[in-house]
C-alpha cells in the first residue's frame, strides 16, 4: 500500500480553475486546450488518458510549467516515481520558486526509489520555507528521520535469503497473509482471484508443499475474506470478513472452529471487539485468550492502531490500545504475536524505516509493557511496503508475501531464515494422540497444560473427536504439567521440564486413557519433593487439584496413594522416605475435603521400579508418586 494521503494533497491544484479564470505560464491556446481536457480526464479518474493529453500539451509548449507539474502528480499517483521525478525537476528548472510543495513531493518520490540522499536535500529545502503547515512540517521531519535510518541500515544489511514456496502455493494470482501451524505441516493463506479474496490451504508431505486447495465453502464466500490468524494446532481460524450482511462495520473479525475435516460456520465476534468502524488483521495468542487486531476506532493514536482483547468468563473484554510504544500518529498494522506470547511483529509507517511500511519487532518487558520496537532492517525492509509477516513456532523462519521479488506473478509467498537477534524466545510444542486403552479408539478429552511455577494454565482445549489429536506450544525456560482427562477414565499426567532446555525437538505422545477400574494406576508426574525430603513443593498444587477434582467427580472411588524411590541410599531410608511422601499427599487430600475413609497410603521404597536404575534419567522415573483404584 502506498501513502495515498500524500498523493492526493495538491494533486489537482492547477486543474481546479478553467483556462478563462487564471493566467498560465503559456499563451499557447492549443497547449491550454490539452491541459483542460487532461484535467477533465483526471476528474473522471482516467489517468492514462490524462497523461496522454498532458504530454500533448507539453509537446505544444515544453515550458508549460503547470502541465509538467500536473503530469508529475499523475505519475506519482500511479507509482511511476522516476517519471514523476523527471517532471518535478523540469518544473524547478523552469521556475525554482513556482511551488514550494514540489520539494516535498520530490522527497516523497526519492524515498520510494531509495534515493535517500536526494530525499534528504529536498525535505531540508522544503523545511526552509516559512509558514508551512504543522502537518507538513511533521511529515517532513518524519521522512528525514527515515532517510537517516535508511542510510545507516544500507551500510549494515541483515542476512536475508527469501525462498519462493513454489508453484504448489503461488500462482499468477496474488497470494498473501500466510499462517502456519506449529508443526509446520499446514499453511493457510489468502488468494485473490478476479478481485475476490478467499482462503486456500497447502499440506506439507515429506518436506514438500502440496498443491493448495480451496479451504471451505463454510468460510469462503462471495464477500472478501482477508487477513487470518490460525491457532497453533490449526483448529481455530480467526479472520477478516468485509461487507458481510451479519457484520457490524465495513470489516469485522470472525472465528471458525474445525470440525473433522471441514470447518464450522464462522460467527462475528460482535462487540466489544467489532464496532461500526474497521476491525481487521487478527492475531491470536498461543493460549487462545488474547486477540490482537487492527482498528481505526476512537481512542487510538492515529489512523490504524493495534489493539488487544482478552477472553474472560463473560466473553471478550473491552479492547485495550497497545499504547505509544507500539502505536504512532500514522498507521500500525499486520500484528503477529508469536507463540512465546511475548514477541510481537507488526508493520508501521510511523516508526523510522526505509519508506512506506516496514516490519518491526517489540518484546514484552518484565513490567508487562511492550518495549519500543526494533526495525527488522535492510533488506528485509525496503523502500516499498512490507507486511503480513508470520513465524514458525520455533522462531527460526518467517513467511511473508512480496511482489518485489522474482515470483510467479503478483504477490507470492516466501520464507526466509530470520536473523538470530530478531527471533522470539525459544518455543517447542507437544503433539499428542489420545486413545481408549481398551478399545484403542480415539477419545475426545480435556487437555490442560499448566505453568507449574505460576500454577496457571497456558493451554486448555479438547483433543479432537475424530482423531483424538491435540497440539500445544511450550516456551522454553519453564516447567509444565500436562493433564488429560475424560469422564469415566483415569486421568493422565506428564511433566515437561524446559528449564535450560536448548533442544527444540518437539514432544510427541500417544496417550492411552484407562477406564476407572480396580487395580488401574496413575503416575502423578507433577508432585515434587526436595531431595530426601517429604514436604510437598508448591509446584505440586496443580496436580493435587486434579486429583481432588477426580475424587470429587467419582465419589465412590477409593484409592491407595503410594510412594516410590530409586535405589540410591539404604533400603531402610528409602522405605521410610517413600512412606512419608505418600503420607504427605494423603494428609493434603484430607485437608482439602477428601474423606479419610476413601484413602490409604503406603511406601514401597525401591521395590517396584518402572525403569532400570543405571542412569539419572531412569532413576528419576522410579522416584514417583502414584495412586491406584482399590474400590469403586
Amino acid at each position: 500500500m502506498k501513502v495515498f494521503f500524500l498523493s492526493v494533497l495538491l494533486l489537482f491544484l492547477y486543474g481546479s480553475l478553467s483556462a478563462q479564470e487564471r493566467h498560465y505560464s503559456t499563451t499557447d491556446q492549443e497547449a491550454i486546450k490539452y491541459y483542460a481536457l487532461a484535467n477533465e480526464s483526471i476528474d473522471n479518474h482516467a489517468y492514462d488518458k490524462a497523461i496522454e493529453l498532458l504530454l500533448q500539451a507539453i509537446d505544444q509548449d515544453d515550458k508549460f510549467i503547470e502541465a509538467h507539474l500536473v503530469l508529475a502528480d499523475v505519475y506519482r499517483q500511479k507509482w511511476k516515481y522516476k517519471e514523476a521525478i523527471d517532471q518535478y525537476h523540469k518544473v524547478l528548472s523552469l521556475n525554482p520558486d513556482f511551488n514550494r510543495f514540489v520539494y516535498f513531493k520530490l522527497g516523497d518520490c526519492d524515498i520510494h526509489i531509495a534515493e535517500y540522499l536526494d530525499a534528504e536535500k529536498n525535505f531540508e529545502k522544503y523545511l526552509t520555507f516559512p509558514d508551512i503547515s504543522s502537518q507538513n512540517a511533521f511529515l517532513s521531519k518524519k521522512y528525514l528521520n527515515d532517510c537517516k535510518f535508511s542510510l545507516t541500515a544500507l551500510q549494515h544489511p541483515v542476512p536475508f535469503k527469501p525462498k519462493n514456496l513454489g508453484p504448489a502455493v503461488n500462482t499468477g494470482d496474488d497470494e498473501y497473509f500466510p499462517a502456519i501451524t506449529a508443526d509446520e505441516n499446514m499453511l493457510i493463506f489468502t488468494r485473490k482471484v478476479d478481485n475476490n479474496e478467499d482462503f486456500y490451504k497447502s499440506i506439507k508431505v515429506n518436506g514438500e508443499w502440496q498443491t493448495a486447495i480451496y479451504l471451505s465453502d463454510k468460510i469462503n464466500s462471495s464477500y472478501n475474506e482477508g487477513a487470518l490468524s490460525l491457532s497453533q494446532d490449526g483448529k481455530v481460524l480467526f479472520f477478516t470478513g468485509c461487507n458481510r450482511p451479519d457484520g457490524m462495520g465495513r470489516c469485522d473479525i470472525y472465528v471458525s472452529q474445525k470440525k473433522g475435516s471441514d470447518w464450522r460456520k464462522p460467527f462475528d465476534l460482535s462487540a466489544p471487539v467489532n464496532s461500526p468502524g474497521w476491525e481487521s488483521q487478527p492475531s491470536i495468542s498461543s493460549d487462545g485468550r488474547t486477540l490482537y487486531f487492527v482498528s481505526n476506532r476512537k481512542g487510538g493514536y492515529g489512523g490504524y492502531d493495534i489493539w488487544k482483547s482478552n477472553l474472560t468468563e463473560k466473553g471478550w473484554s473491552e479492547p485495550e490500545n497497545l499504547g505509544p510504544n507500539i502505536n504512532t500518529s500514522l498507521d500500525e498494522q499486520s500484528p503477529f504475536i508469536h507463540p512465546d506470547d511475548s514477541t510481537l511483529y507488526f508493520c508501521s509507517n510511523g516508526w523510522p524505516g526505509m519508506g512506506g511500511k516496514d516490519l518491526f519487532v517489540s518484546r514484552l518487558g518484565k513490567d508487562g509493557k511492550w518495549q519500543k520496537p526494533e526495525n527488522l532492517g535492510y533488506p528485509i525492509n525496503s523502500s516499498g511496503d512490507e507486511n503480513g509477516l508470520a513465524l514458525t513456532a520455533n522462531g527460526d523462519y518467517a513467511f511473508f508475501s512480496s511482489n518485489n521479488l522474482s515470483g510467479t506473478g503478483g504477490f507470492d509467498i516466501y520464507t526466509f531464515e530470520l536473523p538470530k537477534n530478531l527471533r522470539p524466545h525459544r518455543v517447542t510444542y507437544v503433539k499428542g494422540l489420545v486413545y481408549d486403552a481398551v478399545t484403542k479408539r480415539p477419545l475426545e478429552s480435556a487437555v490442560e497444560i499448566v505453568d507449574l511455577e505460576k500454577d496457571a494454565p497456558v493451554y486448555q482445549d479438547y483433543s479432537s473427536a475424530d482423531r483424538g489429536d491435540f497440539l500445544a506450544t511450550l516456551t522454553t525456560g519453564k516447567n509444565y504439567g500436562l493433564n488429560i482427562s475424560r469422564d469415566g477414565y483415569m486421568f493422565y499426567s506428564a511433566n515437561f521440564s524446559l528449564v535450560g532446555h536448548e533442544d527444540r525437538k518437539p514432544f510427541n505422545l500417544e496417550v492411552f486413557l484407562q477406564p476407572i477400574a480396580i487395580g488401574n494406576k496413575v503416575v502423578l508426574n507433577n508432585i515434587f519433593f526436595d531431595t530426601n525430603k517429604s514436604d510437598i513443593k508448591n509446584e505440586s498444587k496443580s496436580e493435587l487439584k486434579k486429583l481432588i477434582d477426580f475424587l470429587n467427580l467419582n465419589p465412590t472411588v477409593r484409592i491407595e496413594i503410594s510412594g516410590h524411590t530409586d535405589n540410591v541410599g539404604t533400603i531402610q531410608f528409602n522405605q521410610s522416605l517413600s512412606e512419608n511422601r505418600a503420607k504427605s499427599v494423603y494428609q493434603y487430600l484430607i485437608r482439602n475435603g477428601i474423606n479419610a475413609g476413601r484413602l490409604v497410603y503406603k511406601g514401597y521404597g525401591e521395590t517396584q521400579p518402572i525403569a532400570s536404575n543405571d542412569n539419572e534419567e531412569n532413576r528419576s522415573k522410579n522416584r514417583r508418586t502414584e495412586f491406584m483404584i482399590i474400590a469403586k
